[in-house]
Parts: structure tokens; C-alpha cells; sequence
């Protein structure tokens, strides 16, 4: 009996961590494929998209402090603060720790602002994000100053 008991146990531990892996390649692919949808929402100003995704107490604070709530955010998108020809990030890092998520990546902005100025800068940024019971939610986001331009 113990020599089946270590086989047995060295399956379970087998499956155990395989389940583990798959379970966090899955999180990775969720959280990864959320954040790309995030960004899509706010490059349309879909504000009814981006409420799905933001938690109640999202907080997001930019490179020069300012802070900005989820009604901020909808509000803006709402408002049709920007108009975007591109919102769209590159070097997409995920990582998972249990029930957070911490999404890095390169985003590229480029538009106009609704007074007519143009705006075209990259940033890095990070998003958080929660295992919830309704699934992720986007909880905290930093993003940098604008990156210097090549020359």
C-alpha cells in the first residue's frame, strides 16, 4: 500500500499544479484580452463599455498627479473630450497574483482634443485589476508623462 500512496500522491500534486498553470494562463488571456477591449471602449468614447469593465472605486492617476475617478472617466467619453485615431498599446505584459492582475504596456494616443488641439505622445502605463464575483474589474491605473519623442 505505500509504495501505491507516493505514485499517488505525486499525481495529485502533478495535477494539481497543472490545474494551477492553466488556471493562470486563463487569467492571463481574460485580463489581457479585457484591458485591449478597455482600451478600444475608450478610443470609441463607449462609456457604456468602459462601465462594464471599471470598478465603482476605479481610481486612475496620471504622470503630472492628476486623479481621476470612473465617473470622471465616463463623463469624458461621454463628452466626447477626445477624438482618437489611435488608442492602442504594445508591449502588453500580464501577471497574475491570485485575484490581481497588473497589466503593463506602451499606449500610443493620438487625436484630437474637442477644442481642436491635437494630441500624439506615448506613455506607459499600468492597469489592476480584481477578481470580483462578476468577474475582473479594472480597479487602479498610473500611467507616465509623455514619453520623449525620437528625433
Amino acid at each position: 500500500m505505500r509504495r501505491l500512496s507516493k505514485p499517488i500522491a505525486l499525481f495529485f500534486l502533478a495535477a494539481a499544479t497543472f490545474a494551477a498553470q492553466a488556471s493562470e494562463s486563463d487569467d492571463i488571456a481574460t485580463v489581457s484580452a479585457l484591458d485591449t477591449q478597455y482600451q478600444a471602449a475608450v478610443k470609441a468614447n463607449d462609456a457604456a463599455a468602459m462601465a462594464k469593465i471599471l470598478a465603482d472605486d476605479f481610481i486612475l492617476v496620471i504622470g503630472n498627479g492628476a486623479v481621476s475617478t470612473k465617473a470622471d472617466l465616463l463623463k469624458e467619453a461621454e463628452d466626447r473630450i477626445r477624438s482618437y485615431t489611435h488608442q492602442e498599446d504594445s508591449e502588453q505584459t500580464v501577471r497574475v497574483w491570485g485575484d490581481t492582475a497588473v497589466v503593463t504596456a506602451k499606449l500610443w494616443m493620438q487625436g484630437t482634443r474637442k477644442d481642436g488641439t491635437p494630441f500624439d505622445y506615448q506613455l506607459w502605463f499600468s492597469d489592476t485589476y480584481v477578481r470580483t464575483k462578476d468577474g475582473w474589474r479594472y480597479v487602479f491605473g498610473q500611467a507616465s508623462m509623455p514619453l520623449p519623442t525620437a528625433h
